[in-house]
């Protein structure tokens, strides 16, 4: 991974870096990893990852009412130019569930190569986002 740089925006917290760097390795080991299940929970995770780390920067702390939000719609409420991509990730949360359960069926080689592609562009739009050159 290179260097991160940041642009004239306001520097993220310490916290936002660390998911991003995590977000990244989680993207190569999901990009080494043969099994399509398993690829494809990883580059859900990696968005995750990333979604949690422009929750880290934006989000502030206040009262919790309802039900538990997902990270997605918190993403939404904190990042509405991100709403699409929360959208998209939101849609795949149950077939991530079925692959880190075990099902073989849940994911194709396909899907696991496409939703790859899909966390990897995430990532570089949060980053972005966020104001941090890689």
């Amino acid at each position: 991974m290179g260097a991160l740089v940041m642009t004239g925006r306001p520097r993220p917290p310490g916290a936002a870096f660390s998911l991003l760097g995590a977000a990244r390795a989680g993207l190569g080991e999901a990009e080494r990893t043969l099994e399509p299940g398993r690829r494809y929970a990883g580059a859900h995770l990696a968005a995750l990852r990333a979604a949690a780390a422009v929750l880290a920067t934006r989000a502030r702390p206040g009262r919790v009412r309802g039900r538990p939000r997902s990270v997605w719609e918190l993403l939404t409420g904190v990042a509405p130019e991100l709403s699409e991509w929360a959208g998209f990730f939101a849609a795949g949360a149950g077939k991530r569930a079925a692959a880190e359960a075990g099902l073989s069926s849940a994911v194709s080689p396909r899907e696991a190569d496409d939703l790859l592609r899909d966390a990897s562009a995430f990532l570089t739009v949060v980053e972005s986002v966020l104001g941090i050159l890689v």
